[in-house]
C-alpha cells in the first residue's frame, strides 16, 4: 500500500525535487546533528574538525566526547543557550559547531555569546582560572558574513599594533559557503581535505562530481551513507522537512516585508518630496513675487518720479526760472521745496 503523504510533504514537493540521498540539503541543521551529532558517527566529526582546526591546534585530533547542547541558566533571568553540537576534543578543548542557513544579523555577538558561556562552563566549582579550557567555535554559514574574500577564516585575541596572540583559549572558524561557491573551481582530486568539506556543504557538484568525491573520501563517503539512513526514517525526514518549510516561510516573510518596506518607503518618499516641493515651491514663488513686485514697484515708483519731474520743468521753465531748474537737477532739498510749491504730488 503507497505511503499517504502528510500536508508538509506535499507542499514540500511543490517546491523542491523529490528528497532523496542525492540531493538532500547537507546543511539542514536537523540532518547536520543527525550526522555530525551522534557518538557512533564521531569519526565523521573528528575528520571535518581536524580539516578545519588541527592545524591551528598544532596536534591532530584524534578522539572527541559529545557534551550537552542545551545550557540550562544558572538563573531565571538568563538566556538559554542551545548549540547544535558541542564536544571535548581528547586534549581537553571545547568546541561548538553551528550551522546558519539565515542570516539574523547578530551572527558575530551571538557566537561570541555562545563561546563565553562554553568557556565559562569549563571551570569547575571551585576551580583556577588555571583550569580554564580553550574554546573553539565553528560556524557553518550559508550566507557572507566577513570582509575576506576567502571561506574559510580563523578568528583569535591578537596585538593590533604587533600582531603577537594573546592565547588559544578563544578560537572562532568561520567557512562561509557562498563564498566557496563563487571561488575558482577544481578537481575532486586536487581538493584539500577542507575543500573536499567545503564542496560537499556547498551541495553543487555534479552526479559524476559527486560520486568521485564520495569514493575519495572516506568520512564524506559515511556522511552520505548517514543521510540515506536519516531520509528512510519517516520522523527523522518528516522533521528535515519541516525545517526546509520553515526556512522557505522564514526567507518568503522577511522578502515580503522587504518589499513591503521599500514600497511604504517609496510611498513616504514620494509624499514627502511633494510636500517639500510644495514648500519649496511656495518659498521660490514668494520670492520670486517678492522680486518682480520689487521691480515693478520700482518701475512705478520711477515713473512717477519721472511725471512729476517733467511736471516741475514745464513749470520752471515756462516761467524762466532756469537758475532753479539747474539747482533742483542736483538738489534733492532743494527740489522737494518746489514740488511743494507748485502743489506736485
Amino acid at each position: 500500500m503507497k505511503k499517504q503523504l502528510t500536508a508538509n510533504e506535499i507542499r514540500y514537493r511543490t517546491y523542491f525535487p523529490e528528497l532523496t540521498e542525492k540531493n538532500f540539503n547537507p546543511m539542514n541543521d536537523v540532518l547536520f546533528k543527525f550526522i555530525f551529532g551522534r557518538p557512533e558517527r564521531k569519526l565523521i566529526t573528528i575528520d571535518f574538525l581536524n580539516a578545519i582546526a588541527a592545524e591551528d591546534l598544532g596536534h591532530p585530533i584524534t578522539d572527541i566526547v559529545f557534551t550537552p547542547t542545551e545550557n540550562v541558566p544558572n538563573n531565571y533571568d538568563e538566556k538559554l543557550t542551545r548549540l547544535d553540537v558541542a564536544c571535548t576534543l581528547d586534549t581537553g578543548e571545547q568546541v561548538d559547531i553551528e550551522v546558519q542557513i539565515v542570516n539574523q544579523k547578530n551572527m558575530q555577538r551571538r557566537t561570541m555569546c555562545y563561546w563565553a558561556r562554553l568557556y565559562l562552563l569549563s571551570l569547575p566549582p571551585g576551580g583556577a582560572y588555571q583550569d580554564l579550557k580553550p574554546c573553539i567555535t565553528v560556524n557553518l554559514l550559508r550566507f557572507n558574513l566577513l570582509p575576506q574574500e576567502e571561506a574559510h577564516s580563523m578568528w583569535s585575541i591578537y596585538n593590533a599594533e604587533t600582531g603577537d596572540r594573546l592565547n588559544k583559549d578563544l578560537v572562532f572558524h568561520f567557512l562561509e559557503i557562498p563564498k566557496y561557491t563563487k571561488s575558482p573551481k577544481k578537481r575532486i582530486r586536487d581538493m584539500t581535505k577542507m575543500e573536499r568539506w567545503l564542496a560537499y556543504f556547498a551541495n553543487q557538484l555534479s552526479d559524476d562530481e559527486k560520486g568521485e568525491l564520495i569514493m575519495s573520501d572516506e568520512a564524506i563517503h559515511k556522511a552520505v551513507d548517514a543521510a540515506r539512513t536519516f531520509l528512510q526514517n519517516d520522523a527523522e525526514r518528516l522533521a528535515y522537512i519541516n525545517r526546509e518549510l520553515a526556512i522557505l516561510d522564514y526567507n518568503s516573510d522577511h522578502r515580503d516585508a522587504f518589499e513591503e518596506g521599500q514600497a511604504r518607503g517609496r510611498k513616504e518618499g514620494e509624499a514627502k518630496g511633494r510636500k517639500e516641493g510644495e514648500a519649496k515651491g511656495r518659498k521660490e514663488g514668494e520670492a520670486k513675487g517678492r522680486k518682480e513686485g520689487e521691480a515693478k514697484g520700482r518701475e512705478e515708483g520711477q515713473a512717477i518720479a519721472n511725471e512729476r519731474w517733467g511736471i516741475l520743468m514745464q513749470r520752471l521753465l515756462g516761467e524762466q526760472r532756469y537758475d532753479d531748474a539747474n539747482k533742483a537737477a542736483t538738489d534733492a532739498d532743494f527740489r522737494a521745496k518746489l514740488f511743494k510749491e507748485y502743489g506736485i504730488q
